[in-house]
Order: C-alpha cells, then sequence, then structure tokens
C-alpha cells in the first residue's frame, strides 16, 4: 500500500509541512513583513539543503544537474516562487486571505489541465471525484472561517485583488508541472535548491527595486521573528517544498497537488489549540468531505 502510494503520502506529508510553516510563516510576516520573509526563508531552506545534500549525496551544490534540468527548474523556481508568492501576498491586502485562499483551492485543477495539455496525464474517474470532493470541503472551510455576520462569499470583491490571487494559484501550478519536466528521476531535494538559487535571484532583484532592503536588516534583528522564520524554513521550502517534488515526480501531477490543497483543512486543529479559534459545524463538515475526497485519491 505504502511504496504503490509513496507519492500520495508524501503530498500528504507535504500538506503537514505547510501546515507548519503557514503558521510560522503568518506570525513572522506580521512582525517583520512578508518580503523579507520570503527572502529569508528562501536563505535558510538554502543552507539547509546544501547541509542535508553534503550528507546524502556528497556533494552541497546540484552540480550533477543537466543544462535542461537548471532551465526548467530554474522557469518553476521563478514562477513558483516569485511571481506565484508575490502575487498572493499581493491578493491578502486587497481581498483578504479569506477569499485568496479560496481561490487557491483552483490549484489542482489548473495542474490537472496543464499535466493534460503538457505531459498527456490521465485522471480516473475516481480520482476526479476525489478532487472534487477535497476543492468542494476545502471550500467550505475557507469560506465559513472568518467573519461574524459578515457575508460567507461575496462577488463584489476587488478584480485586481482576484486577479493577483489567479496569479498566485498559476503560479503554482505552473510550477509544479514545470517541476516535473525539469527534474525527471532527479534528486528531489537537488531540484529545490536550483529553484530556491533561483527564487532567492528573483527576490533581492525585486527587493533592491522596492528599495525594501532595510526591512530585511530590521528583520534579522527581531529575534522573536528570526525563530519563526527559522522553522519555517525547515518546514517550508526545506522540507516542505522537496516532498512536493517528490510527490509530483511518483504520483500524477492533479493528484498530488489536490492533496497538497488540505492545508486549510489540516490547519484547523492548531488555530484551535492554540490560537483557540472556534470551528463551526460547516468547518467540521467541510473537514469531513475533504478528508473523504483524499480517501478516494488513494483508491
Amino acid at each position: 500500500m505504502f511504496a504503490s502510494h509513496i507519492g500520495e503520502f508524501a503530498a500528504l506529508l507535504t500538506a503537514c509541512c505547510w501546515t507548519a510553516t503557514a503558521l510560522a510563516f503568518e506570525s513572522a510576516s506580521n512582525k517583520v513583513g512578508s518580503v523579507a520573509v520570503n527572502l529569508l526563508r528562501l536563505l535558510l531552506a538554502f543552507c539547509y539543503l546544501s547541509i542535508f545534500s553534503l550528507i546524502t549525496r556528497h556533494t552541497a551544490l546540484p552540480l550533477d544537474a543537466t543544462a535542461s534540468m537548471w532551465t526548467w527548474l530554474s522557469i518553476s523556481g521563478f514562477i513558483g516562487f516569485v511571481i506565484g508568492d508575490l502575487s498572493l501576498f499581493e491578493s491578502y491586502t486587497i481581498i483578504g486571505s479569506r477569499i485568496s485562499m479560496l481561490i487557491m483551492t483552483t490549484v489542482p485543477l489548473i495542474t490537472a489541465l496543464m499535466s493534460w495539455l503538457m505531459m498527456g496525464e490521465t485522471l480516473t474517474l475516481l480520482n476526479i471525484a476525489g478532487m472534487a470532493l477535497t476543492i468542494g470541503g476545502i471550500s467550505i472551510v475557507i469560506v465559513t472561517r472568518n467573519g461574524k455576520g459578515e457575508r460567507r462569499f461575496s462577488i463584489k470583491h476587488s478584480l485586481k485583488g482576484i486577479s493577483f490571487a489567479f496569479i498566485g494559484a498559476m503560479g503554482q501550478a505552473v510550477g509544479l508541472v514545470f517541476s516535473k519536466i525539469g527534474m525527471g528521476s532527479y534528486n528531489a531535494f537537488a531540484a529545490t535548491q536550483i529553484r530556491i538559487i533561483t527564487g532567492i535571484i528573483g527576490f533581492v532583484i525585486v527587493i533592491s527595486v522596492w528599495k525594501k532592503w532595510r526591512n530585511v536588516g530590521t528583520a534579522v534583528k527581531n529575534t522573536s521573528a528570526m525563530k519563526r522564520i527559522f522553522a519555517g524554513a525547515i518546514f517550508g521550502p526545506f522540507l516542505g517544498v522537496s516532498f512536493s517534488l517528490f510527490a509530483v515526480q511518483h504520483a500524477n501531477t492533479g493528484v498530488a497537488s489536490t492533496i497538497m490543497a488540505i492545508v486549510p483543512v489540516l490547519i484547523i486543529p492548531p488555530a484551535i489549540i492554540f490560537l483557540r479559534q472556534k470551528v463551526t459545524l460547516k468547518e467540521t463538515i467541510g473537514a469531513m468531505i475533504s478528508v473523504t475526497g483524499v480517501a478516494l485519491l488513494f483508491i
């Protein structure tokens, strides 16, 4: 069972890692700003990956990757880390995280469509049903998480904010597909290094253009924020992204990305325990529907 679905299990582990990193980075971003957090998390993750690669592969850098791998994975890193993340963070400031995350649940659909167009991947009826149930469950959770007395969903949102959220979703989906094309059977952790290198270069350019280097300096001096960034970098771009590449390497890309999309459901328990938030009946139902959808993906 485990061996035949190792890619799906890796995707589930990815979702767990991203749940932890979401909590860490949300707290850090509130303290020192998201742009600084983005760069610092990638720098730390690159250090973690270099040490891990030196121990496991006896080389600190992915110098054994082919030119084709470097090209595709670099494109993936730029689209996923820089364009995708920047757009997603921008959508948070315009339409809020609730609507942005709801739109981000379209990632599996976009990923599956692109995989079908570019790689000829197919989905079974059970896979499609599982994806639909998972996305439906996530949507219920996201839509009902916020707001006392406010409308559960409204189309009266900024077109600019919605567009940024869709660009964020496109960035994650395209990044996954390009990663799968680029790495082939190459080591997933080394492939993540290449993506991170591109992401670091991209954010250095963005921070320079936006003149945000003072924010980065302030962040480094903030001990509380740095502790969260250190932890978030381990579970995010180090373990999380690496497991996500391993997942799409060993499973259908659309299925893997759907499993990874259950983060909004997994984040409910820590939100209750650590943030003392109340969970509604609809959120519980949404979680049950989402878990059922994930179960169908394993059949």
